[in-house]
């Protein structure tokens, strides 16, 4: 099987500059590359760069996919709206780790699946995914808790480690939170556990009455440079940074998380158990319904047989006469019917004396006498 990898950058804040551009075409000539984006896929060739360092000098989002399984999704944000001491309390593992530069922080998620997968195209994952970006730019910290999910799911954690605040809002994820969910192949047994302790997610859009006061409350310096940033238009977390900050006051926290790693694998185990249980339970069911209604078209069926036989013997002659493989099945297939009959209603003997003058007189048709024998109508 050939090897196949997919790369997608995305610039979301800036623009990549004309001298950027030139610096990323001189790594690679056959990728697609714009003023905001790098994609780019290889048969048997690799990346002539580091996907760590284009974080940290162009992009914004990062996606990565391989057909051996590996899958990895990367985000920047501004240190401003993103505390990288916050996103160091969830990414733990190798699964989930992230760093810092002096103006960003960068979250770098990971799944492996050694069985591979059927589809190798990348495109429109992260189209899918990146709104999680703004997200949690604007203080939604379910990514990050399902960050520390996916380390627990790769056994990368002590079983005694508690968990981090469980934030609001897991058991009714967003879109992209949910197609990030399928990207990384998160265990929806051990999401689903990890969210029964999770409140539901509150309306966080304040009223003018309280920005108002809140902003009153800004000293004049900061309000100036509030308003520069603003004009200069280059700062397009401003929003999210303020808000953020206004939210510090009145936030809408996650619960303290008082379960183990230990108690989420052991849950979700049982939880898996009891899918699977209820499953095979349904799957029994339905097999049961299934037969039932074959037992009842086959009883009509013979019902309306019954007091046509000797009709339905000389159809059988008919289709033998043809000579023809088809009229052959058509031919066993209808005595079998008969038989089934013969069997319901006590005249096996009449129908077996039947069969046997049938084959005497066709004694010499081993195709159709094969067919006899294989329906058990010897």
């Amino acid at each position: 099987m050939s090897e196949y990898q997919y790369y997608e950058f995305v610039a979301v804040d800036r623009p990549l500059t004309p001298a950027q551009q030139r610096e990323l075409r001189a790594l690679s000539t056959r990728a697609r590359i714009t003023s905001s984006s790098f994609v780019n896929d290889y048969q048997w060739g690799d990346l002539k760069g580091d996907p760590r360092e284009w974080m940290e000098r162009y992009f914004d989002a990062f996606l990565y996919l391989a057909n051996w399984g590996t899958h990895r999704i990367a985000l920047r944000l501004p240190v401003q709206v993103l505390s990288p001491d916050v996103v160091a309390e969830y990414c733990v593992g190798e699964s989930a780790c992230s760093w810092a530069t002096r103006t960003h922080v960068i979250v770098d998620l990971h799944s492996e699946d050694e069985d591979g997968d059927e589809e190798y195209d990348g495109g429109g994952h992260l189209a899918a995914i990146l709104p999680v970006r703004a997200e949690l730019a604007a203080g939604d910290r379910r990514l990050l808790y399902l960050a520390w999910l996916l380390c627990v799911q790769g056994r990368e954690l002590d079983e005694d480690e508690k968990e981090p605040p469980v934030p609001p809002g897991l058991r009714d994820l967003s879109g992209p939170l949910r197609a990030l969910v399928d990207f990384l192949r998160l265990d929806p047994d051990l999401l689903a556990v990890a969210a029964e302790t999770s409140r539901p997610l509150k309306e966080q859009t304040p009223s003018v009455a309280a920005l108002s006061h809140w902003a009153k409350a800004l000293p004049e310096p900061e309000k100036d440079a509030i308003v520069v940033r603003l004009l200069r238009g280059d700062d397009t977390h401003l929003r999210s940074e303020l808000l953020a900050r206004f939210h510090g006051t009145t936030p809408n926290e996650g619960t303290g998380g008082g379960r183990t790693v230990g108690d989420l694998l052991a849950a979700a185990g049982e939880r898996w158990l009891r899918r699977q249980r209820l499953a095979r339970e349904r799957e029994a069911a339905e097999r049961e319904r299934r037969q039932r209604a074959a037992a009842a078209a086959r009883e009509q069926h013979l019902n309306a047989l019954t007091g046509r036989e000797e009709q339905a013997w000389q159809q059988v002659t008919a289709m033998i006469k043809t000579k023809r493989p088809k009229e052959y099945d058509a031919a066993v297939a209808l005595i079998s019917d008969l038989k089934a009959l013969a069997d319901r209603d006590g005249d096996t003997e009449a129908f077996l004396q039947r069969v046997r003058q049938l084959r005497e007189q066709h004694a010499r048709k081993p195709s159709l006498l094969d067919r006899l024998d294989r329906a058990g109508l010897g």
